[in-house]
Protein backbone atom coordinates (compact mmCIF):
# COMPACT_ATOMS: atom_id res chain seq x y z
CA UNK A 1 0.00 0.00 0.00
CA UNK A 2 1.24 3.50 -0.77
CA UNK A 3 1.80 6.06 1.92
CA UNK A 4 1.01 9.75 1.90
CA UNK A 5 1.19 12.76 4.20
CA UNK A 6 -1.87 14.27 5.83
CA UNK A 7 -2.31 17.35 8.04
CA UNK A 8 -3.24 16.70 11.68
CA UNK A 9 -3.42 18.78 14.81
CA UNK A 10 -1.97 17.45 18.05
CA UNK A 11 -2.55 19.01 21.43
CA UNK A 12 -2.94 18.64 25.16
CA UNK A 13 -5.93 16.81 26.58
CA UNK A 14 -7.17 20.06 28.13
CA UNK A 15 -7.34 21.60 24.63
CA UNK A 16 -5.03 24.42 25.70
CA UNK A 17 -2.40 24.20 22.97
CA UNK A 18 -2.40 22.58 19.54
CA UNK A 19 0.15 22.31 16.76
CA UNK A 20 -0.52 21.48 13.12
CA UNK A 21 1.85 19.08 11.39
CA UNK A 22 2.08 16.82 8.38
CA UNK A 23 2.02 13.18 9.40
CA UNK A 24 2.76 10.16 7.27
CA UNK A 25 -0.33 7.94 7.18
CA UNK A 26 1.11 4.56 8.17
CA UNK A 27 -1.28 1.69 8.91
CA UNK A 28 1.77 -0.48 9.52
CA UNK A 29 2.44 1.55 12.67
CA UNK A 30 0.26 0.61 15.64
CA UNK A 31 0.48 3.96 17.42
CA UNK A 32 0.82 7.56 16.35
CA UNK A 33 4.46 8.68 16.60
CA UNK A 34 5.24 12.34 17.26
CA UNK A 35 8.78 13.71 17.63
CA UNK A 36 9.54 14.38 21.31
CA UNK A 37 10.31 18.11 20.85
CA UNK A 38 6.75 18.71 19.61
CA UNK A 39 5.17 16.85 22.55
CA UNK A 40 7.51 18.60 24.98
CA UNK A 41 6.66 22.02 23.47
CA UNK A 42 2.95 21.23 23.98
CA UNK A 43 3.63 20.11 27.58
CA UNK A 44 2.19 16.65 26.93
CA UNK A 45 3.48 14.40 29.71
CA UNK A 46 4.83 10.91 29.22
CA UNK A 47 2.69 8.47 31.22
CA UNK A 48 3.98 5.05 30.15
CA UNK A 49 6.66 3.17 28.21
CA UNK A 50 5.92 0.85 25.29
CA UNK A 51 7.97 -1.73 23.41
CA UNK A 52 7.79 -1.32 19.65
CA UNK A 53 9.19 -3.19 16.68
CA UNK A 54 10.75 -0.90 14.11
CA UNK A 55 10.55 -1.51 10.35
CA UNK A 56 14.05 -3.03 10.41
CA UNK A 57 12.97 -5.57 13.07
CA UNK A 58 14.75 -3.85 15.96
CA UNK A 59 12.81 -3.75 19.26
CA UNK A 60 12.91 -0.37 21.01
CA UNK A 61 11.27 1.07 24.09
CA UNK A 62 9.81 4.57 23.97
CA UNK A 63 7.79 6.77 26.29
CA UNK A 64 4.14 7.32 25.45
CA UNK A 65 1.47 9.76 26.55
CA UNK A 66 -2.08 10.81 25.82
CA UNK A 67 -2.83 13.70 23.46
CA UNK A 68 -5.78 15.06 21.54
CA UNK A 69 -5.41 14.52 17.82
CA UNK A 70 -7.60 16.00 15.09
CA UNK A 71 -7.74 14.50 11.60
CA UNK A 72 -10.34 15.57 9.05
CA UNK A 73 -12.37 17.37 11.71
CA UNK A 74 -12.52 14.38 14.08
CA UNK A 75 -10.85 14.89 17.46
CA UNK A 76 -9.97 11.97 19.73
CA UNK A 77 -7.77 11.33 22.73
CA UNK A 78 -5.07 8.92 21.60
CA UNK A 79 -1.78 7.38 22.63
CA UNK A 80 1.25 9.08 21.12
CA UNK A 81 4.75 7.67 21.13
CA UNK A 82 7.53 10.13 21.99
CA UNK A 83 9.59 9.77 18.82
CA UNK A 84 13.19 10.65 18.11
CA UNK A 85 13.75 14.41 17.64
CA UNK A 86 14.53 14.16 13.92
CA UNK A 87 11.88 11.56 13.08
CA UNK A 88 8.81 12.03 10.93
CA UNK A 89 5.36 12.18 12.58
CA UNK A 90 3.31 9.05 11.81
CA UNK A 91 -0.46 8.68 12.01
CA UNK A 92 -0.88 5.10 13.23
CA UNK A 93 -3.61 2.49 12.95
CA UNK A 94 -5.00 2.92 16.48
CA UNK A 95 -5.63 6.64 15.98
CA UNK A 96 -7.12 6.08 12.52
CA UNK A 97 -9.55 3.53 13.95
CA UNK A 98 -10.41 5.83 16.87
CA UNK A 99 -11.28 8.53 14.30
CA UNK A 100 -13.25 6.04 12.11
CA UNK A 101 -10.99 6.94 9.19
CA UNK A 102 -9.22 4.76 6.64
CA UNK A 103 -6.55 5.63 4.08
CA UNK A 104 -7.39 5.88 0.40
CA UNK A 105 -3.88 5.52 -1.06
CA UNK A 106 -5.00 6.09 -4.66
CA UNK A 107 -6.52 9.50 -3.93
CA UNK A 108 -4.09 10.12 -1.05
CA UNK A 109 -6.73 11.07 1.46
CA UNK A 110 -8.54 9.76 4.51
CA UNK A 111 -12.10 8.51 4.14
CA UNK A 112 -14.75 7.96 6.81
CA UNK A 113 -15.61 4.36 7.65
CA UNK A 114 -18.33 2.79 9.72
CA UNK A 115 -16.92 1.27 12.89
CA UNK A 116 -17.75 -2.31 13.83
CA UNK A 117 -19.79 -2.76 17.00
CA UNK A 118 -20.49 -6.51 17.25
CA UNK A 119 -18.44 -9.63 16.87
CA UNK A 120 -19.88 -12.89 15.56
CA UNK A 121 -19.69 -14.33 19.10
CA UNK A 122 -21.94 -11.62 20.56
CA UNK A 123 -24.97 -12.27 18.35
Amino acid sequence: MGTFRHPVQVGRLDGGAFETLEALVDTGATYTWIPRPILDRLAIPATDRRRLQMANGQIVERESGWALLTADGVTVPTICIFGDPDSMPLLGAVTLEECSLAPDPVRQRLVPVIALALSAASR
